[in-house]
């Protein structure tokens, strides 16, 4: 008797782990179809610790590790299912290698993956697509822009307009219902210019996808919104959009085929001869990623820029990075670079290893801390914003003040001008300061640029000069 109880004892030892272990994978598999990848995780870490040889086990973690932007552990779960030949590893460890930014790698693996198919006579469609978006990848690792990064910080997806502090003169950024109010219809971010007379936005079509509009204000009343011409939506989703002060130059986010994974940001110009936009062209690293990166803002009279991204962050966060906009595109040197100190700068993974200057990075936190005082005070105070003086009785302190749209928009190109001047001034100095302490090879090649600055520097004068004269022939001429 004793003896059957004890064998029944062993029994239910050895079954209730196997049980466990059914019911373990059960839920692992359930969460995973499910898309809930953060809590398949850890049961599907113990899984593979149980049953490292089990492919389809190695492929889910791999997966989850993925969609959890863990793209280091996917690739050794991945590279694992892919060794035990389990269907479709190749394709998302393809997927893994380029959110890790190994390019030649993932390409490779896709092209791998794409011949097996082609033997098995089965549809390459999906591995096509994932291929091409695996060689953009490559191609703008060549074009990483060299950009300095002052700061970033993680704020919750609803309140991400709320980190982005703009001068007056950038404009304003809204959601779409607190813009529109309940009209029955769905939207993302509505920019509206300094001089609060047009407005882009973008809003769900009739196909359920996002396209950007413009409406423009009439007196006291404002147009009906009409959809951009040209292929400012050449993507599936367009949606926040920004425009410079020029009136012309428009950013914005889609997510079509030239994007390499979710949103991009892309930058296109009104031509106003043919009335229409040209081609876009997607902006590149560090800004675009393989998450989905968007709302592309450049404050020209801070000279600061934003952008916001989903990289590295959880279900729910996004990422807002703070960056010194360049005048022109400069980009780093991919043959000369150590591979994993550009994948680091490509992929943003530490914004101190931007910091060139990091006495431009002080200045650029200075600006935005003056624009944050400057604005706490207005808001509790009343005092101004700004001060121009129209004439010795009448000094302008706020926009409100102008009285004539001419007037606001004279305004807004003399501050531009000053901007322009007081940048032009200020690279002078620089350059003759590096000047003063060079070799004389150094000075030959820094003379071209010095005599270049010391005579566009008074043609910049005379513009903001012009400007000034404008803003007060508008106004004072206003009855």
């Amino acid at each position: 008797m004793n003896r059957k109880i004890a064998l029944l004892a062993l029994l239910v030892t050895l079954w209730l782990p196997h049980e466990a272990d059914a019911q373990n994978a059960q839920q692992a598999k359930t969460l995973y179809t499910q898309g809930r990848y953060e809590e398949a995780l850890p049961l599907l870490r113990k899984l593979v610790q149980q049953t490292p040889a089990n492919g389809t086990y190695r492929l889910w973690c791999g997966v989850a590790c993925m969609q959890t932007g863990q793209s280091q552990e996917a690739i050794r779960h991945l590279e694992a299912a892919v060794k035990r030949r389990t269907t479709s590893a190749q394709y998302y460890l393809a997927q893994a290698y380029c959110q890790a930014y190994r390019c030649e790698e993932a390409v490779s693996t896709c092209e791998e993956y794409i011949s097996e198919l082609e033997k098995r006579k089965r549809s390459t469609a999906d591995a096509e697509t994932l291929l091409e978006t695996c060689k953009s990848l490559q191609r703008m690792m060549k074009g990483v822009e060299q950009v300095c990064v002052v700061d970033s910080f993680v704020v919750d997806k609803e309140h991400l307009l709320e980190a982005f502090r703009l001068s007056p003169e950038a404009g304003k950024l809204y959601t779409y219902d607190s813009y529109f109010g309940q009209n029955g219809r769905k939207g993302g971010t509505v920019f509206e210019t300094e001089l609060g007379n047009k407005a882009y936005y973008s809003e769900m079509q009739p196909d359920r996808t996002h396209a950007i509009l413009s409406r423009n204000k009439l007196m006291d009343d404002w147009s009906a919104g009409t959809l951009l011409p040209g292929e400012i939506k050449e993507g599936v989703n367009a949606n926040y959009p920004f425009v410079l002060n020029d009136g012309v130059t428009i950013y914005y986010a889609a997510d079509g085929p030239n994007s390499i994974g979710g949103y991009d940001i892309f930058v296109t110009r009104y031509n106003t001869n043919t009335g229409s936009y040209l081609t876009p062209d997607n902006i590149g690293m560090p800004f675009n990623s393989p998450a989905n990166d968007y709302l592309y803002v450049i404050d020209e009279y801070l000279h600061l820029g934003w952008f916001a991204s989903d990289r590295f962050q959880p279900e729910g966060k996004v990422c807002v990075y703070l960056f010194i906009p360049n005048s022109s595109k400069q980009v780093y040197n991919y043959e000369a670079m150590d591979l994993d100190r550009l994948i680091q700068l490509a992929r943003l993974t530490s914004i101190r290893a931007t910091w060139q200057d990091p006495q431009a990075v002080e200045e650029a936190r200075q600006r935005l801390h003056a624009l944050h005082s400057d604005s706490s005070t207005q808001n509790t105070q009343g005092q101004k914003e700004f001060e121009f003086v129209l004439n010795d009785r009448l000094t302008y302190t706020r926009l409100s003040d102008f009285r004539t749209d001419e007037g606001r928009q004279h305004f807004r190109q003399y501050c531009q001008a000053e901007l322009d001047l007081l940048r032009a001034e200020e690279k002078l100095a620089t350059l003759r300061q590096q000047y003063a302490d060079t070799t004389a090879d150094g000075k030959r090649q820094l003379a071209p640029a010095i005599l270049d600055l010391e005579k566009r520097i008074p043609a910049l004068r005379q513009s903001a000069d012009a400007a000034a004269r404008q803003v007060r022939q508008a106004e004072l001429s206003h009855p």
